[in-house]
């Protein structure tokens, strides 16, 4: 769970940050803007970091707890400012960031489990 949860929020980010496809951060930051989130430049790149960083150190299993927590609360803030205008299974709903901030509590409870960089430092 650890690693697919990392490689979709990789998925998200690296476009936000304008890592790979079309989209830009300021691109990101315009949309923040649009639907009143304040600082849209800063909020677009600690969401974009955080979706893609995190991501990359959720695969690898490196300060699992820390990133899945900024990863829950970003998908929780994501749930409330974008998707929920649109219900659960509509068009933009917010089943995929819901599912995605179950999967980060998950791993903030469980932890990045035995194959991972947590648990090698911790030895």
């Amino acid at each position: 769970m650890r690693v697919v949860t990392g490689i979709v929020f990789i998925g998200h980010g690296a476009p936000k940050l304008g890592l790979v496809g079309e989209r830009t951060l300021s691109g990101t930051a315009g949309f923040l803007e649009g639907i009143g989130v304040p600082f849209p430049m800063a909020a677009a790149f600690l969401v974009a970091f955080f979706e893609t960083f995190g991501g990359a150190c959720l695969v690898i299993g490196l300060l699992t707890r820390m990133w899945s927590a900024g990863l829950a609360f970003a998908m929780l803030i994501a749930v409330i400012l974008v998707h929920l205008p649109h219900g659960m299974f509509g068009d933009g709903g917010y089943q995929w960031a819901l599912l995605l901030m179950a999967c980060s509590l998950a791993l903030v409870i469980e932890g990045a489990g035995k194959a991972s960089l947590d648990r090698a430092m911790t030895r």
